[in-house]
């Protein structure tokens, strides 16, 4: 079992606040970890933009988010696209320094510790939602915020969705659609004697 985020393309009007929300707690927990004080008076208009890209600074910027939006046809239907948090992990299976692990609900973390940089994940990600920060020069994607995702909380629309991954889902279907037949061929049998009583009758 494990936790992933569920899309729903149809519900998603493209507002991006779900990108906005996710870049503010990465923002915040990049300035809990390594505290920066600014005196923006002795700065610089140059300067101040400057730090005012800097992820280690609090603020919504959708650039540095984990999850992205795929305009399509004109802006006439919008797809979210966030890490799957996959059972069989690429960036798991090709990261040299074993940098990845997955924690209780099956999310795949990065060990910063053991990270170099060499970039194999980033790209051999299928979705291409794991990116090098260029000022650690170290890999980054969606860690679902320790389980509550900012992102699915903020949706406006229910686009995103968290969700549970079933262990065989295969299994499951199997019995669906085994209870869907023999739905099925009770409620034939039951027309085919109602045929035959009317018939006889």
């Amino acid at each position: 079992m494990g936790i992933f985020i569920k899309t729903n393309f149809d519900r998603c009007t493209g507002c991006g606040i779900c990108q906005l929300a996710c870049s503010m707690v990465l923002s915040l927990n990049e300035i809990k970890a390594s505290p920066v004080k600014i005196d923006r008076a002795q700065m610089d208009t140059t300067e101040t933009r400057q730090m005012e890209c800097n992820p280690l600074l609090p603020g919504y910027n959708p650039r540095l988010s984990r999850l992205k939006i795929i305009h399509k046809r004109e802006n006439l239907y919008h797809k979210p696209v966030v890490c799957n948090q996959c059972e069989n992990a690429y960036c798991m299976n090709v990261c040299p320094a074993n940098a990845y692990e997955k924690d209780d609900n099956g999310t795949v973390l990065i060990d910063h510790e053991k990270c170099v940089g060499c970039g194999l994940c980033v790209k051999y990600c299928p979705e291409g939602l794991i990116y090098l920060d260029p000022e650690r020069k170290k890999a980054i994607k969606c860690d679902l915020c320790g389980g509550d995702p900012a992102c699915v909380k903020a949706c406006p629309t229910g686009a995103l969705e968290l969700a549970t991954r079933v262990e065989n889902p295969s299994l499951e279907l199997d019995e669906g659609l085994l209870t869907d037949s023999k739905a099925i061929s009770t409620s034939q049998s039951k027309d085919e004697e109602s045929i035959k009583e009317n018939h006889n009758g």
